[in-house]
Order: C-alpha cells, then sequence, then structure tokens
C-alpha cells in the first residue's frame, strides 16, 4: 500500500493538472478598447452584462483618441475597439486589418467646433489667422480641416494644433487657442467659457459626414462571430432602451451612474452628452447608407472620402481603390432586426 498511495497520488495530480489546462485553454478572452465620451452600451461595463451573457473574459480599457486604439490593435493588444471614422480611414489605407459591424453614431452634435469668448470669433468667416486645435488624426482633427477647406482657407491661414483632447481643454482654459473641435467630455468643459460655431452634423450635411462604430480585427471577426453578435445585442439593448427614455437615463438613474462611475464627470454631464449623440437604428445600419452595400456602403465610401482628403492633406500617403472589405453587416444580420 505505501507504494500504491504516491502512485495514486500522482496521478490525481496529473489529472487535476490536466483538468486545469483543459479549462485555461478553453476559457476565452478579449480587450476591449473605449474611449472618454459617453455611450449608452458603455453601462454594461460597469454592471458585467457581457461577460455574464458572453461568456469571455472582457478586459476594458480606455483611450484617449481611436488613433491610440488603432495603434493598440495593430500590436495586437486590442481586439475590438471604439473608433471614429477619420482615424479609422487613415489606419485601414496603411495596411490594418479591421471590419467595422456597428455603427454607433452617425453624426450628432456631441462633437463640435467650439470658439473662446473673447478669442473675436463670432463666425466661421472669422477663423483666419486663429489657434485652432484638435486631437491628432481624429475624427474632430478631419473636420477641423474641412471646415477651414470650405472657408478657402488653409493650415497656413490659421494654426493648427494637433494635440490630445486633456491638453486641449488646458490650453483653451489658459488662453494659449482660441477654438478647438472636440468631443465630449471636453466638449461641455470648453462650452463653458465659449460658444459652439459648427457641430459635426452641420459639417456632415454640408459634404464630409462621419460616424463612429465599433470594430474588430479581421481575424477576431472570422473566430468569434458568436460572441461579436451577443456585443451588438447588449449594445443595442442599451440604445434601445435610452431611446425609450427609460428612467435609468436620468440624472442618478442605475445607468448613468455606471457611466458616471467609467468615465468620471458628473451625472449631469453624461445626461446632457447623451442628449446630444445621433443614433442609427439597426435597420437603417443594415441599409447601403451604413454596413450594407459591400464597396458602395456608406461606411466604405466616407471612409473613400475621407482617406481621399487626409491625402490631399498629406496627412496619409495612399488610398486604396475601395474599401468594402473594412465593413460588415453579417454581425447585425444575424440578430434578424
Amino acid at each position: 500500500m505505501s507504494l500504491l498511495k504516491p502512485l495514486f497520488l500522482a496521478t490525481l495530480s496529473a489529472l487535476s493538472l490536466t483538468l486545469s489546462l483543459s479549462i485555461w485553454a478553453t476559457e476565452k478572452s478579449v480587450v476591449v478598447a473605449y474611449q472618454q465620451d459617453s455611450q449608452p452600451g458603455e453601462a454594461g461595463f460597469v454592471d458585467g452584462q457581457y461577460e455574464k451573457v458572453t461568456g469571455y473574459k472582457i478586459d476594458y480599457r480606455v483611450f484617449n483618441s481611436g488613433a491610440e486604439v488603432f495603434a493598440a490593435m495593430a500590436s495586437g493588444d486590442v481586439q475590438v475597439g471604439y473608433v471614429g471614422s477619420s482615424p479609422y480611414a487613415a489606419s485601414v489605407s496603411s495596411g490594418l486589418k479591421v471590419k467595422a459591424f456597428y455603427i454607433t453614431t452617425g453624426g450628432g452634435t456631441d462633437e463640435a467646433l467650439v470658439v473662446r469668448n473673447g478669442s473675436g470669433i463670432n463666425t466661421l468667416a472669422d477663423l483666419k489667422g486663429k489657434k485652432l486645435a484638435a486631437a491628432p488624426v481624429s475624427t474632430d482633427h478631419y473636420q477641423l480641416l474641412q471646415v477651414l477647406k470650405m472657408q478657402g482657407l488653409s493650415e497656413k491661414d490659421t494654426q493648427v494644433f494637433a494635440i490630445p483632447a486633456a491638453d486641449i481643454v488646458a490650453a483653451y482654459q489658459r488662453g494659449d487657442i482660441d477654438g478647438a473641435f472636440i468631443w465630449n467630455p471636453a466638449l461641455e468643459q470648453l462650452k463653458k467659457n465659449g460658444k459652439v460655431l459648427i457641430t459635426s452634423d452641420e459639417v456632415g450635411k454640408k459634404g464630409a459626414p462621419t460616424f463612429g462604430a465599433w470594430v474588430a480585427s479581421e481575424d477576431f471577426v472570422r473566430d468569434n462571430p458568436e460572441f461579436l453578435k451577443q456585443f451588438v445585442a447588449i449594445n443595442n439593448q442599451y440604445v434601445t432602451s435610452y431611446l425609450a427614455k427609460d428612467p435609468s437615463w436620468e440624472v442618478n438613474g442605475a445607468n448613468i451612474l455606471s457611466l458616471t462611475k467609467l468615465h468620471g464627470g458628473t451625472p449631469a454631464d453624461h445626461v446632457s452628452s447623451l442628449k446630444n449623440m445621433g443614433f442609427v437604428t439597426l435597420q437603417d445600419q443594415l441599409s447601403d447608407k451604413w454596413l450594407g452595400g459591400g464597396d458602395q456602403s456608406g461606411v466604405a465610401l466616407i471612409l473613400k472620402d475621407t482617406s481621399q482628403f487626409l491625402k490631399e492633406q498629406k496627412k496619409i500617403s495612399r488610398v486604396l481603390p475601395a474599401y468594402g472589405e473594412f465593413v460588415t453587416a453579417d454581425v447585425i444580420k444575424s440578430l434578424n432586426p
């Protein structure tokens, strides 16, 4: 018996190790990148809803801009991320293989050009010679340059600083810059000592539309269709709840408090921010206006137009013939909206 006992214990230990390795190997995980502007679906990051439904271990990481999100995706550190259309266009034009699978916003007033009180800027015609800022390679940077072009101005006619959002707020408050194209929550801070000159929605209607989207690496889209289906379904439940004016989205409501916990600020800030967003229904996302239509989908065409403008501005070196390969409607189709 003295010989059998060690043998039994060794066998049990090996079996336990094998079982542990098997469980570890089958556990699925994903890194999800988000930014500092509030999205209804992000309330689920706090209450663990995505983990409960998908069964994935999710590591949520906050980034300052879409350009940073794409850099992390390029390195393989992030598989799913929330981004704007300008860094999206720049990244895929440079060879990054990602696909948009859900549109968060199309237009809206949550991004805008704000000018400081006392700057001497009252209309777009007053921008010449002024100091303006936007986050580098951001949708706001793209729209700021488009606004200047619409006014017949170049970057040489103004001073355009490409700096992070946090630095923009500090520079604006010091009086170092006259205005900035920025998104929330920084937008709300700048508006306290200034006024909105033009919004993202208005720039889009003038010919330079933008959007916000959830994207995933090409490999992740191929290998994790069920996760993405569940991710979109949960996200859309929060958006639907918000549009239905559920009390959880009022000041001190459960979802608003979740967003406050995630992003900081005050509940009132997030209530105000969400009111300015232009949400897109699942049905509209399936249409050619957004994700449907391949190379002729709205997303693909916006990416191409944006890339052409960025190349003209010498921000990127090439424009691809088409951008449909970076868009998929399959995830939303699987939901049968």
